[in-house]
């Protein structure tokens, strides 16, 4: 069985550690799983990841910003996320596509169709079987964020958690506006224990991966 899912919300809202829940959960049903991130998930685009996360650049144009996050993802679907998809795996993504639009685009303001053209060139046109988008407030998201960097040094990666809080409400308007809009997202409640967000995702996941693409 192969599906591509991936994971969406704002600043906090814990893809990481519910991608590590899920693809765990997943292998102990003798699942292959693929688990990977954007911006990133291999040499090329990691280096890319550099440079747009670090605090130091918050100069960056808007457009630069943009066509960096593209070139990112041409390398990581070329290389990670495709073979993996080809040998059959399962690939969880910590962020694609949607992240450009509800930050580039609602965030940034930058021209939607601009986006949808360079998200398609960078992907080759490929979408999720599913997206999660694990919504929380901001607020809290944030917090979260601001904590989790000052224990694991990720200050280093802290540019977008220094933009105004009118910046990330706009992000997850965005990201509402998605979901609302695209049959394949499913919103799951990102607050609360980190065992019952689990227990949401599996729940939200299991039609998708019980039917497979």
């Amino acid at each position: 069985m192969t599906s591509f899912i991936t994971f969406e919300g704002v600043e906090g809202s814990g893809k990481t550690t519910q991608i590590r829940r899920l693809a765990e959960a997943l292998r102990l049903r003798g699942h292959s799983v693929c688990t990977t991130r954007e911006p990133g998930g291999c040499p090329i685009a990691d280096a890319i990841r550099s440079i747009l996360l670090d605090p130091a650049h918050g100069e960056m144009a808007p457009r630069a910003e943009l066509l960096l996050y593209a070139a990112a993802r041409a390398q990581h679907v070329a290389e990670v996320i495709r073979p993996a998809l080809e040998r059959g795996e399962i690939v969880l993504c910590d962020r694609f596509t949607d992240a450009t639009i509800a930050y580039q685009g609602f965030g940034r303001g930058l021209e939607r169709d601009l986006i949808s053209h360079l998200n398609d060139l960078a992907s080759g046109g490929l979408v999720p079987d599913l997206t999660l988008l694990l919504d929380l407030p901001v607020e809290e998201g944030l917090r979260r964020a601001l904590e989790r960097n000052a224990l694991d040094d990720g200050m280093r990666e802290g540019r977008f958690e220094q933009e105004a809080l009118a910046f990330h409400n706009r992000v997850r308007e965005g990201y509402h506006h998605l979901a609302a809009t695209e049959s394949r997202f499913r919103v799951v409640d990102a607050l609360g224990p980190e065992d019952e967000v689990a227990l949401r995702v599996a729940s939200a996941a299991a039609p998708v991966l019980e039917e497979g693409p």
